[in-house]
Order: C-alpha cells, then sequence, then structure tokens
C-alpha cells in the first residue's frame, strides 16, 4: 500500500464508506447408495466439506452452508434454502460421484451464478492399499463432464475447478471465483451517479443508461451541476480548512498551488462528499463545460482533489463523463487492485513502452510515492483552472480494464496485462507511467483500439486478467483480452 495511507489519521479519512461483504451458498454431495455400502466414507467426505468452508470462512466471506446432500429430494430442499438466502455465488462441492439430477434443481432454481468443485483428499490414491471405499473419496471428478453435459443441455454458465483438497494451485483458482463474486455484490443495486453532460465529440463515451442498467443490475442517477452547488455553497470555512489540512498530509503540495485554488478545491471536495452521501453514490462521472468563469465551471474545474479522494475510498470518480470508465474503475477496486483514470499520452519507441495516464481523479493507492498537488493556469481543451492531482505509478505488474462496446450496443470487459517501468515522465498534473506490454508498443496500441474498448480505461496494479474474466462470466459480460499483439476472446474457464 502506499505511503499516503501510512498515518491513523489519512487511513480513518480515507477509510471506505461501506464494505460488501461477498456471500457464498455451499452444498457439499455425494450419491446416498454409497452410504450403506461404506460406513466410513460420508464421515471422510463431510469432514472434507467442512475444511472448503473454513476456506471460504477465511476469506471473509459470508458462508451459507446447507449442508451435505445425498439425493435429489434434499437437493431441491436445498436449491429452496439457496433462493432465499440469495447468495453472490453457489459453491457445489462433488465430493464424490453424484448423479447430475442432484446438481440441476440448484442450478435452475437460484438466480446466482454456480461453480462446481471436486477436490479429492490428497494429490493421488495409495493403490496398494486402497479398496472401493477409498478409492470413492478421490472420484468427485468424475461427476463433472456429466454435469458440464447438463449445464449446456439446460442453457447454465458451466464453471468448474478440479483439484485436491490442499492444493494451492486449485484454491488459487477457486479464491478468483470467490473475489469476482465480490465484484458481482457490488454492483448488486450499485448507483452510478452520473453528473453534467457529455464531452462535446467524445462519441466513444455516450452511454445508454438503460443498457447499464439491464446489463448490471445497476441504478442510474443523473445530476445536475445545482446538485453540487448547493450543496458546496453549505460548506463552512472550518470544514474548508480541515479538508486541506488532510490534502497536506496525503499529498506533497507544489509550489505551484496558489491558496484561492486550493480553498476552493478543499470546498468542492467536502461538497462531493456530501452529494456521494445524499444519493449514495457508488461511482461517479462528470463533466461540464461552463462559460467565462461563472459557478458552473468553477464547480467542474475544482473537481480532481475531491474525486481522488473518493477514489482512494472506493468509491470511483472518472472526469469527461466517462461513466462505462467509472464502471471499470468500480470492477478494479472491487477485487483491491486500485483502478485510476488512464488513456494514452504517447509512446517511447526507443523504450518500448507506452506512457498512459490522465489529468483529473487518480487511485491514491497505485501511486509509487507521496502524490502531489499541482496548480494548473488552465485545464487543456476544458474550460477552468485550479489544482490537479500528479503522481507516477508503482513500478511492477499492470493490468488495463476498459468497458468495450459492440455493434449490437452490448458491453464487452477488455483487459491487457503489462508491466509498469521506471523512466522519464512529463510532470504536468497527470497520473503517469510507463507500461511495457512486451511487444512493439505501436502494435499494441493497435491490437487495443481494435477490441472496442472506450479511449479511457482503469489502470489496476497486479496481473488481474484471470479475476477480471472470472468477473465478466459472473456478471454476464463476455470478455476480451489483448496479449501482446494477439486479441483473444477468452472462454470464461479458469
Amino acid at each position: 500500500m502506499s505511503s499516503v495511507f501510512d498515518s491513523q489519521f489519512v487511513s480513518s479519512a480515507l477509510a471506505p464508506r461501506r464494505k460488501t461483504v461477498t456471500k457464498i451458498g455451499l452444498v457439499a454431495g455425494g450419491l446416498a447408495a454409497y452410504w450403506p455400502q461404506f460406513p466410513h466414507l460420508l464421515p471422510q467426505l463431510e469432514e472434507s466439506a467442512a475444511f472448503v468452508r473454513s476456506r471460504f470462512e477465511s476469506m471473509s466471506a459470508e458462508v451459507v452452508d446447507v449442508g451435505f446432500i445425498s439425493d435429489a429430494e434434499e437437493a431441491a430442499l436445498a436449491a429452496e434454502t439457496l433462493r432465499i438466502a440469495d447468495p453472490d455465488l453457489v459453491v457445489i462441492f462433488l465430493t464424490t460421484y453424484l448423479t447430475s439430477s442432484m446438481i440441476l434443481p440448484i442450478a435452475q432454481k437460484v438466480t446466482a451464478p454456480v461453480l462446481i468443485i471436486d477436490l479429492q483428499p490428497s494429490s493421488k490414491m495409495d493403490h496398494d492399499s486402497f479398496g472401493t471405499g477409498e478409492w470413492l473419496a478421490y472420484c468427485g471428478q468424475c461427476s463433472v463432464p456429466e454435469v458440464g453435459n447438463l449445464f449446456r443441455r439446460a442453457g447454465v454458465a458451466f464453471r468448474s475447478v478440479t483439484g485436491h483438497l490442499r492444493e494451492e494451485r486449485a484454491w488459487t483458482r477457486i479464491d478468483r471465483w470467490v473475489i469476482a463474486a465480490g465484484v458481482r455484490a457490488r454492483f448488486e443495486g450499485a448507483r452510478h451517479g452520473l453528473l453534467g453532460h457529455l464531452y462535446p465529440g467524445m462519441l466513444d463515451v455516450a452511454t445508454d443508461l438503460t443498457r447499464v442498467s439491464t446489463t448490471f443490475g445497476s441504478h442510474i442517477e443523473v445530476l445536475e451541476p445545482d446538485d453540487l452547488r448547493v450543496r458546496v455553497e453549505e460548506v463552512t470555512a472550518l470544514q474548508t480548512a480541515e479538508r486541506r489540512e488532510l490534502a497536506r498530509q496525503i499529498f506533497t503540495i507544489d509550489d505551484s498551488v496558489n491558496d484561492e485554488d486550493f480553498d476552493w478545491a478543499a470546498k468542492v471536495s467536502v461538497g462531493l462528499d456530501r452529494l456521494v452521501e445524499d444519493f449514495r453514490l457508488d461511482s461517479l462521472a462528470y463533466y461540464h463545460r461552463g462559460l467565462a468563469g461563472e459557478i458552473h465551471e468553477r464547480l467542474g474545474a475544482g473537481f480532481i482533489l475531491g474525486s481522488s479522494l473518493l477514489t482512494a475510498r472506493g468509491i470511483p470518480a472518472a472526469g469527461e463523463y466517462e461513466l462505462r470508465n467509472s464502471i471499470a474503475m468500480l470492477i478494479s477496486d472491487a477485487i483491491g487492485a486500485g483502478g485510476s483514470f488512464t488513456e494514452i499520452q504517447g509512446i517511447n519507441f526507443d523504450d518500448g513502452v507506452v506512457e498512459m495516464g490522465h489529468d483529473g481523479p487518480a487511485h491514491l493507492a497505485i501511486s509509487n510515492e507521496k502524490p502531489v498537488l499541482r496548480g494548473l493556469g488552465i485545464f487543456h481543451g476544458k474550460r477552468g483552472y485550479g489544482v490537479s492531482v500528479e503522481f507516477d505509478v508503482q513500478p511492477g505488474p499492470v493490468t488495463t480494464l476498459g468497458l468495450g462496446q459492440e455493434h449490437d450496443g452490448s458491453y464487452v470487459l477488455v483487459a491487457s496485462e503489462g508491466t509498469v517501468v521506471p523512466g522519464p515522465l512529463l510532470r504536468i498534473g497527470n497520473t503517469t507511467s510507463r507500461v511495457d506490454f512486451d511487444c512493439h508498443p505501436g502494435e499494441w496500441v493497435d491490437a487495443w483500439s481494435s477490441t472496442g474498448v472506450n479511449h479511457h480505461w482503469a489502470l489496476s496494479v497486479g496481473h488481474n486478467a484471470a479475476t477480471f474474466r472470472a468477473a465478466a462470466s459472473l456478471l454476464g459480460v463476455p470478455f476480451r483480452e489483448v496479449r501482446g499483439t494477439e486479441v483473444v476472446d477468452r472462454p470464461v474457464l479458469l
């Protein structure tokens, strides 16, 4: 975590407004015909199921454990319990062979996505000592093709993880699905604020609000600059001074920042907090051009400090009316990887890197060092002037994530993994990074641009393509990945 969060005061001020708890529905099962034949089998399988439950609980998930099922009747009862619980993800643990008729009632009745897991007790059987009863604890995978066939015929999305009980490789894959379920939970009933109007001419940014709601199950709250103006007018001098003090602890204040601009940015920041609380927003996208220095222009120019603080608290804010980018930023933040407002700034062909970043709001958690507040005499391409946030992104693995759009209007998540490498960067009040995608940088730009992604996206720390792919699966959105210069439409199977 960046040094900007080191002090207790700053950590408290930037604490997430609320934390969404991921709810996992868990059911384990096996075939009832085995229990009288092999009396020691069921207790062994129930012990494995308890281990799986404890692993989920260690991830701070709420686990709705409906117990062990042995036939289709018990499966139907489990399905009803899970339907009422409304989990974010249902995990069905195949402890041994069971018939697909035990799985179908759960997959059909529960609206949540389903993950099939089969984890045998250890990495291999002891062939010299095992009899049939011992073997049956190792044959959960026998049912996996049967369930896959059933789900395809039933039109149910199939996801599975096969491994052994204490295999960390398998648990890495399972954990990825749980993290993705957290993204789904974050979007269930999310409220996305949209303030102002479209930046003129940015046709890629124009967004169908109904499509967002029908795709993600989210609400769009359309706001006006006056919704912010009345709240900023109520901010007191004391509150403004407190916000300035917070900014001093988080940022290095460059000499280019004058007191009048600093006061205004701090005041707007407090007003933005009130706006977010009053409308219960989970994200915010904004732009307003304004005229001749009037109040709405000044509001539009005063967003950057407050928007960056909101983004650091897990309420991503994106400029230029980029609703789809604020959604990509929310996905990135939901997996704990930051997610900063980004576009291409230039290419260093000698070093083989794409330089990317943006003026405006930034995710402070991905800053390499203490970020800078810099005063700008002009916001390029926009009305107004004031303070802007500047920092370099942490060196190391990163992933770009954007929300692209197809010819029919449907959405696709687009991602690409690269590495931030050190080197010369601009000092113009932007977040900046030099990203090496392990290929010719111009050819990466061509491949990335062919995917249907907007010209803005979220930059997250870490290599997160697999997790984003899992999130896309649970959100019901296709996933497209750029690997070097290759564009790949990825299947949901991890």
